[in-house]
């Protein structure tokens, strides 16, 4: 028999209670909560589970709710104009020299003379009052406060904000001290930027009734007069003190004011006259007359260690000390010359088939690159004093130029002086024979078989040299900034017999500029005979305007478009086309004159300073021959006339095939240095 069992209500709910316990227990509690707030979660932890059913990787890629494009925007890095500005390199040495207007044509100018070419940049500092154009000083800065206590702050103020970031050492001083440039660089070459530099001569004893400051402190400080070598590093920190500086330069003396701000800005209590072990001293020659006592002065260890002198009121003083300390550098680089070919000469002893170690004539000039080929030989020319023979293959003998001759004379008496200071019983009697060959690696070699009488032995004898001149330091000339953005208008002139060539030119035009939105602009240039209509259907260039009112339709939107201008010649200009001028140099003879008279009137519709190529309807270029036109077409400063490839006339010759992007040989053309159809300038 069975029991009845009567729940209740309490009864229900405790065991409702017991089973949700029960199955939350075995649930997983955050499944929803985590597909809710990340779906990702959920999807990947699928994906896990059907890894490890199948044992195969299969890679699941969610891209829904991916954006398509990255978030963090890409900036264009922007570069800068010059490599050293990108890699934070710095010029060594920049020179300050307070001055006055009234010393400026005179010592200040002999300043300039004896350090400008020594040092990276030097500077003149007086009052903006005094600044006049008639000043043959050019490197002059003038201000405006002419408070003389304040000028030195000025100075800093000008030096941290145009130079701070382009020079590691700063060298004041006043316009009596002389300075021994090289001196000053070789010894800067050994100081590191990193720290704080303050070097200088230590003041002596200063009488300032407004300056309550001892004797033992003014020591402290580094003499202006002697020069003051201030770091990049301390200039920064003294601009960021400048107020303070000003407020508290009380004395009347420049280097107790540019002391104090130092001691204050970068906290540097002394001036050193040694730093890392290297010393840049001074030589106060207070007492002598250098025109008087120089030959005491120049016994004086001190005196040739000097790099700075002082006081030099005298331009003639300037004048002899850079003289003396120019001989002495040249002595000191004989010496050091001299040990470097002995140690050159022991290292090598003519032992080592090592072509580093090999030594050659003249010591420090590379030899020749060997030829890759048989057309890379470098030849020698034979000459004498006046003409050169067998200068090219189509010339037998030419004349010298006035500088080849000016150079021949010159090479040939330094070799006579040299045989005679060798050979003192030879007397020079004539050359035999001489050649000369200019490498690109070496310089200029010249190889001389001379007659000599020898009066010794009474007889003739031939003695030969080889003389040399080496490529020295190579100079880079300055010239202006250009840029690949500039607009190009080319300038087509166009005859009678041209209109072909002008149309294709036309088509190609629209294919390289037009359609790549280049910034160019076309004028087409007409010339029309004087029998020629020029109006209605008749015109003779009427498809050429119709073709180009037809390309400034379609591309007006790019800013792009072809213009004309028209040009009617008089009657004895007005020659018919000879067909046997087709093949020539120039599709433009022979009114190759008219060129200029195209260039003249279209100028007046183009305006003034714009870059302008001259071109021919025969020629085709690419894209990137634009650019070349803008890189070298300096405003100013150069022209541009490229050597263009001629192509054989294929038609007329039967050698080659008709192509548009054809390689450059032997077998479809030659470069036509005589062509000057091509020539970009600025109007």
């Amino acid at each position: 028999m069975g029991k009845n069992i009567n729940l209740n209500r309490n009864h229900y709910l405790v065991l409702g209670l017991l089973c949700g316990f029960l199955f939350s227990f075995y649930s997983p509690q955050e499944t929803t909560e985590f597909g809710a707030e990340c779906p990702d979660v959920t999807e990947s932890s699928e994906n896990a589970f059907v890894l490890l059913r199948d044992g195969e990787f299969e890679p699941q890629l969610n891209l829904e709710q991916k954006p398509m494009m990255a978030k963090k925007v890409v900036k264009n890095i922007i570069r800068p104009r010059y490599y050293y500005s990108e890699l934070g390199i710095r010029e060594k040495l920049f020179v300050g020299v307070l001055t006055t207007s009234e010393n400026v044509e005179t010592i200040a100018t002999a300043i300039n003379r004896t350090a400008a070419h020594l040092v990276d940049k030097i500077k003149f500092f007086i009052h903006a009052d005094n600044v006049k154009s008639s000043f043959n000083l050019k490197n002059i800065v003038g201000f405006t406060d002419t408070r003389e206590h304040l000028r030195p702050f000025h100075m800093l103020k000008y030096l941290a904000d145009n130079y701070l970031d382009e020079y590691d050492f700063f060298l004041l001083l006043t316009d009596t001290t002389y300075v021994n440039a090289r001196m000053v660089r070789r010894q800067l070459q050994h100081l590191s930027v990193t720290l704080d530099v303050y070097i200088g001569t230590n003041i002596g004893y200063v009488t300032d009734q407004d300056e309550n400051i001892n004797e033992s402190n003014q020591n402290q400080y580094c003499d202006l007069n002697a020069g003051i070598i201030l770091s990049s590093g301390l200039i920064r920190k003294v601009r960021a003190n400048l107020d303070w500086c000003v407020r508290n330069a009380v004395s009347n003396y420049h280097s107790v004011n540019i002391g104090k701000c130092v001691k204050y800005s970068a906290k540097i209590k002394t001036c050193h006259q040694s730093w890392q072990g290297v010393d840049i001293t001074s030589y106060n020659i207070a007492g002598y007359k250098i025109y008087r006592d120089f030959h005491l002065i120049a016994e004086q260890e001190a005196f040739n260690k000097a790099a700075m002198v002082y006081p030099i009121t005298s331009m003639d003083d300037f004048y002899l000390l850079h003289a003396y300390y120019s001989r002495v550098h040249l002595k000191q680089n004989t010496i050091v010359k001299r040990l470097l070919q002995n140690d050159a000469m022991q290292l090598s002893n003519r032992t080592l088939s090592n072509d580093i170690l090999e030594v050659r004539w003249p010591l420090g000039v590379p030899k020749s690159n060997p030829p890759e080929s048989r057309h890379d030989v470098v030849p020698w020319v034979t000459l004498n004093t006046t003409h050169s023979f067998m200068w090219q293959s189509e010339v037998n003998v030419k004349r010298l130029s006035a500088i080849d001759e000016e150079d021949i004379r010159n090479v040939l008496n330094k070799t006579i002086l040299h045989a005679i200071r060798t050979h003192p019983d030879a007397e020079f009697r004539g050359i035999h024979t001489a050649y000369k060959r200019f490498d690109t690696v070496r310089g200029m070699d010249y190889r001389l078989l001379l007659n000599f009488y020898d009066r010794k032995r009474r007889t003739m004898v031939q003695k030969s040299f080889e003389v040399i001149k080496p490529i020295s330091l190579i100079e880079i000339i300055p010239s202006p900034y250009v840029t690949e953005s500039t607009r190009v208008a080319l300038l087509l002139p166009v005859f009678e017999s041209q209109i072909l060539e002008a149309e294709q030119f036309m088509e190609l035009y629209e294919k390289t500029c037009m359609e790549s939105q280049d910034n160019t602009f076309l004028m087409l240039i007409f010339f029309y005979r004087a029998e020629t209509p020029s109006k209605g259907d008749q015109d003779v260039f009427l498809p050429l305007k119709n073709i180009a009112l037809a390309l400034t339709e379609k591309h007006k939107q790019d800013g792009s478009r072809v213009a004309w201008v028209s040009i009617r010649l008089p009657i004895d200009e007005s020659i018919t086309f000879n067909n046997s001028n087709r093949y020539s140099s120039s599709l433009n003879v022979p009114q190759t004159l008219m060129n200029f008279v195209a260039v003249d009137l279209a100028l007046r519709k183009i305006g003034l300073e714009s870059l302008v190529i001259v071109c021919t309807n025969s020629a085709s270029f690419r894209p990137d021959f634009l650019n070349r036109v803008r890189m070298n077409t300096i405003q100013g400063f150069q022209i541009f006339s490229p050597i263009g490839f001629m192509m054989y006339p294929c038609e007329w010759t039967g050698l080659c095939k008709l192509c548009e992007n054809c390689d450059v040989g032997q077998s479809s053309g030659y470069f036509d240095h005589d062509n000057y159809d091509v020539v970009s300038f600025y109007s």
